[in-house]
């Protein structure tokens, strides 16, 4: 992939996750003036979310990925990223 490419791929994607980002916000927003049955429904919000960082998390280790890249990106050391997304992947190790 060239390099403008990937570029273009990162601001969309970029762009794509602050308006999810804006999204949930406001969502919370709407339950704040809502009932209990939708404040059920936005934490069910959690794990939609974390289902979707372990498909990332995934993807990024299929395209060859390290631990050490998805600490980075993450914030946790090498260890703590392998032990918090590795269930799909014990053969990576850090």
């Amino acid at each position: 992939m060239s390099r403008s490419k990937r570029h273009r791929d990162s601001v969309e994607t970029s762009e794509y996750l602050g308006a999810a980002r804006r999204f949930i916000r406001a969502a919370g927003r709407r339950v704040a003036d809502a009932d209990e049955h939708e404040l059920h429904d936005l934490l069910e919000l959690q794990q939609v979310l974390a289902d979707a960082i372990q498909d990332a998390v995934d993807g990024q280790l299929a395209m060859g990925k390290s631990w050490s890249d998805i600490a980075r990106a993450t914030g946790k050391t090498p260890q703590a990223a392998h032990k918090r997304w590795s269930h799909k992947h014990p053969e990576n190790t850090p």
